[in-house]
């Protein structure tokens, strides 16, 4: 099963170049000036919408990221080491920290709001919950 996170974006180019420098990628089959597919796994990706794109599919507002939350994004690392390289990346792009980090002992985690304020928390699971 395949997974699409559609998100709206103020400016697309500037958010490509964001998630450029996180180490995703797009494909060029599903870009135009409207919308990108960013690669996100073997079977999930994000599609970034400009924001008059993306109220074509929806009859309500859009939420005001300064203000509200409209979804959490999470994100899998393969260590802890791993969560703190993409938060890094993220912060050297413009991204804000939202809160500090999380360590629930098999879980850490750590949060970003991207450039249109939407929050990814990207983790690393070393165990079972307790």
């Amino acid at each position: 099963m395949q997974m699409f996170v559609n998100l709206p974006v103020r400016d697309l180019d500037r958010t490509v170049a964001f998630f450029t420098a996180l180490g995703f990628s797009f494909n060029p089959k599903f870009t135009d000036e409207n919308a990108t597919c960013m690669l996100v796994g073997e079977d999930c990706f994000v599609m970034l919408l400009v924001e008059p794109f993306f109220r074509q599919f929806t009859d309500k507002q859009l939420c005001d990221t300064a203000t509200s939350i409209e979804t959490l994004v999470a994100l899998g690392a393969e260590s802890r080491e791993g969560v703190d390289a993409l938060l890094k990346a993220a912060l050297d792009a413009g991204a804000r920290e939202p809160r500090p980090a999380q360590d629930h002992g098999f879980m850490y985690t750590r949060s970003f709001e991207d450039l249109d304020g939407h929050t990814w928390e990207i983790f690393y699971m070393s165990g079972d919950p307790a």
